[in-house]
């Protein structure tokens, strides 16, 4: 009886189960779960439909399918024999591929840019603006950056002009930290007063500036001094193509112009500068600067040619005085004078000497004011020092 019931229960259980109720319950990840992974494709073979139609996917349906796409296997389409659609093709075709492809179908019906059938714009792109939006954005823009530069308040304590030390060094007067020595020792001066402490601020275009009672050319002026050769005229152009001083400064770009002039066959030192003023200063008679010659004359010389020099010798324009004569050299009838004068006008030592009974038969001017010829080499141009400048201008009450 017992046997016969439990055969009846076994039965009924059975015959709940289906048909097959004879067959074993499955074990955990037996034959069940092979039957649902049957229901569906393996990773590899999922593809979107693009166009297609179906139920709504879940995300994970979808990421089956993007892996499917990156593993290489056959394209969208239809779907592989034994293989139901999957279920997130409608999804699929609604964002118009997994590549942003045009939508078909139902899905280009709706509202947008792509209501008319056109190609829809990618996942994640802006959509586009007008060009008179941005005309609009660009002209505000350049109305922004146009704007006139406002000059805010100077803070308190701000100095304008540039620190005496910088202006200095830049003058050619050495470092910035020899120039602060020069100050501490006491030895500059602005206008007129003596600067005793570090950090002054001058203007180098207004301000006077002086160093051991030398004005400093703080200003871009240039200064040069030729040793003009024989044969060389004295003008910056020629019209007849001889040779001339502004061929030896024909690589600079401020014009300059040569203070004062020296003869055609007469050497020496000869200056060349952009400032007016000094030219003017140191040509004009009023100032009276000197300059020293250099002749080659035939003797025998009376004792008393140099007192007639300083004298003064008659010429057809007036007297011509010397200020200094003094014998340089003489072998045998050859002498070699010195003669120092501080007038200008055209060939004044030759034509003195010539009037004394002595013709000159070499000239060269070997000093300028305060700045002489020394060792230079003729046709050699060099730029005058700062010192040299300050002296020259000291010379001239600048």
């Amino acid at each position: 009886m017992r046997s016969s019931g439990r055969n009846n229960r076994d039965s009924s259980r059975g015959d709940h189960r289906g048909a097959g109720g004879s067959t074993p319950r499955p074990k955990a990840g037996g034959k069940r779960d092979d039957k649902q992974r049957a229901g569906r494709p393996r990773p590899e073979e999922r593809r979107y439909d693009v166009g297609g139609s179906g139920g709504s996917g879940g995300s994970s349906d979808r990421k089956d399918e993007r892996g499917g796409a990156r593993s290489g296997g056959p394209k969208s389409g239809a779907p592989k024999s034994g293989a139901p659609k999957s279920s997130g093709s409608r999804g699929a075709a609604a964002r118009g591929g997994a590549k942003g492809g045009p939508r078909t179908g139902a899905a280009s019906k709706g509202s947008g840019p792509g209501a008319k059938g056109g190609p829809q714009r990618g996942r994640g792109q802006a959509p586009a603006r007008p060009r008179e939006y941005d005309a609009q954005v660009e002209e505000r823009n350049r109305a922004r950056h146009n704007k006139p530069q406002v000059k805010t308040p100077k803070t308190f304590g701000d100095q304008e002009g540039e620190r005496l030390q910088k202006v200095l060094a830049r003058a050619g007067m050495g470092s910035r930290r020899a120039c602060e020595e020069l100050i501490d020792q006491a030895r500059v001066e602005v206008n007129g007063q003596v600067v005793m402490e570090q950090g002054v601020r001058v203007d180098p275009e207004k301000d006077e500036i002086k160093v051991d009672g030398l004005t400093v050319a703080t200003q871009s002026y240039l200064f040069f001094a030729l040793n003009k050769p024989a044969g060389v005229v004295s003008t910056m152009e020629d019209p007849d193509g001889r040779q001339c001083l502004g061929d030896y400064v024909t690589n600079r770009e401020t014009r300059l112009f040569h203070v004062g002039r020296l003869d055609t066959e007469t050497e020496g030192i000869i200056l060349l500068t952009n400032h007016g003023e000094l030219a003017h200063r140191l040509t004009h008679p009023r100032y009276g600067v000197k300059k020293t010659y250099l002749a080659a004359i035939q003797g025998p010389l009376p004792r008393d040619l140099g007192k007639q020099l300083k004298d003064g010798i008659q010429l057809e324009d007036g007297y011509a005085r010397a200020d200094h004569f003094r014998v340089v050299e003489n072998t045998g009838k050859n002498y070699l004078v010195e003669v120092t004068l501080h007038e200008g006008r055209k060939h004044i030592v030759r034509r003195m000497l010539a009037e004394a009974g002595f013709p000159v038969e070499r000239l060269v001017r070997t000093s300028f004011g305060p700045i002489p010829l020394g060792d230079q080499k003729s046709g050699w141009l060099r730029r005058m020092t700062n010192t040299e400048v300050g002296m020259l201008m000291r010379e001239v009450e600048l």
